[in-house]
Formats: structure tokens, sequence, C-alpha cells
């Protein structure tokens, strides 16, 4: 059998992703720089230990905020290279050193306000859609989730636990450095920055899969197409009970339309069997066509 062959990234979408990546980190920077680092505020994983070891080290020039942060996460991704590959490496890596030109680059510029409650909430926000930009466009700006999948494979914790038990360490230490406030800071900081990644990541058009089991399943899915304008699917079940075969019918509707959603079902068949369930992502031309 003829081996398949990959297609390359244009140069034209490699383009692309690595502006939009620079954008991202460009945002990071003015985070960290214009409101984080003013109020001795920090953010969790490689970028929180580079800014409390910053602050500890104001003596040594060289041993900047853009310097550590790209010291400390090169092991890691290098480290990550077989396990993610190579573009993922590449794009990393570009992020982490256009985020530290950048931060550099912004020394000479006020911070934009002295009020830690501001910093922590426009920071958190500004943070979040910068690291959101790129991940989404196929980099990282932080090694500690690269480390959890190293070491978890030796370890008997889940990335999302090692990541946790890092982050309770770097905001304890900050604790210590800074204070128990501006940890406390630290801690809104980080967790406005994790939802506003997910926004970005996920984008605003948010989906949920629908799972309908009806005696009236035929009703019900052309009342889904004609007055939701949204496709269905039929799926083959088994009822676990009566072992009857059932027809499940499957849909995907914006967060907007769940409500008129059960309100159709409902009309047709009171008694239908409705499971609602988030989705992370929704890809194809006729349902981007639905919604707009």
């Amino acid at each position: 059998m003829e081996k398949k062959q990959h297609r390359k990234e244009s140069i034209s979408h490699l383009i692309y992703r690595l502006i939009m990546i620079a954008l991202g980190a460009a945002c990071a920077a003015v985070a960290i720089e214009l409101f984080l680092i003013p109020n001795q505020i920090i953010d969790g994983g490689i970028i929180g230990i580079s800014l409390i070891l910053d602050y500890l080290t104001p003596n040594i020039a060289w041993l900047s905020f853009s310097t550590l942060v790209v010291i400390l996460n090169l092991p890691f991704m290098y480290s990550g290279y077989k396990q993610i590959g190579k573009t993922f490496m590449f794009s990393s890596v570009f992020a982490v050193v256009c985020l530290a030109v950048i931060e550099g680059a912004l020394h000479r510029f006020h911070p934009f306000t002295a009020e830690p409650i501001l910093a922590t909430v426009f920071g958190g926000l500004i943070l979040g859609i910068g690291v959101g930009l790129v991940i989404r466009h196929g980099g990282s700006l932080d090694g500690t989730e690269i480390m959890g999948i190293l070491l978890t494979k030796k370890l008997p914790f889940s990335v999302g636990e090692f990541v946790m038990f890092m982050n309770i360490f770097i905001f304890g230490w900050a604790a210590f450095v800074f204070g128990l406030e501006q940890a406390m800071y630290s801690v809104m900081t980080y967790y406005i920055a994790f939802k506003t990644i997910d926004t970005v990541i996920q984008g605003l058009d948010e989906t949920k899969a629908v799972l309908i089991v009806s005696d009236y399943y035929e009703e019900v899915s052309d009342a889904i197409l004609h007055r939701l304008g949204r496709g269905t699917t039929k799926l083959m079940g088994k009822g676990g009970y009566t072992d009857d075969a059932k027809e499940v019918i499957y849909a995907v509707v914006t967060r907007l339309e769940v409500t008129k959603l059960k309100s159709v079902v409902h009309e047709i068949d009171s008694n239908a069997f409705i499971t609602i369930m988030n989705t992370q992502e929704t890809k194809g031309a006729k349902f981007k066509s639905a919604i707009h």
C-alpha cells in the first residue's frame, strides 16, 4: 500500500499563524509589563516563576523577566519535542521569544494603573487573550503543561493535577515574597486569565450537543429542521429496561437556541427525554452558515 503523503502547511497560512502568535505574545507582554509587574501580581506556571525570580534578583541586570522566561521554558520545550512535535515546538519557541522581546521593549512605558483590582481584572483578561491566541494558533507560552506530560508518565498524577500542584506551590511562594494580599490578587488574575483562554480557544459561538429520545422522533426531527434550521442525525439505540429499539436524535444548537429547542420538542412530546451537553468546538460549513 502506498504511504499517504501529508499535505504541508502553506506559506500564507504559516505567515498568518506566526502573525497571530506574535499578536498573542504582544498582548501577554502588555499584561505582564504594564499591569502585573508594577502591582506585584503574578500568573501561574513558568511566567509566574519568572516574575518572582525577577523580583528577587533586582541587582542582576541580565536576569530580567525577559531572560528568565526564555531560559526556564526552553528546556521543557526541547524535552517535549518528541512528544508534541516539531511544529508545536517551533511555534512555542517563537511565541516565547516574541514575549521576551516585546516585554523588554515595554520597559520605558508607564503602567496603565496602580490600582490592584483594575490590574487584576484587565491584566488577567489581556493575558488570557494573549495566551489563548498563541494556543489557538499552535503554540504555547508556558512549559508547565509540557513538563506535566513528560513527568506524569512516571508519576501517579494527571497533567491537570500536576499543573494544579505546581500553581499551588507558585502562589504559596508568592505569598511569602509579595504578601498574602498580592498572592490572592494573583490567584484572581490566574482564574480570569484561565477563563479568558477558554473563551478565545473555543470561540464566542458557544454550542450545545443535544440527545433526544422520543417515540415521535420523525415529528421532532422535522420540527428541529424547519423551526430552528438545524439538521439532525438519527442514532440507533435500545432501551436498557425494555430492550426495545429506539431512535435517538442528535443535534447541535447554539446556546441561545436551547430554550426554543426544548419548547419545540415538548410541544410534540411532553415525555421526551432530552440531554444537553457542552461542546468544546463545532466545525462544519453548514453549521456555521446556519448561525449567520
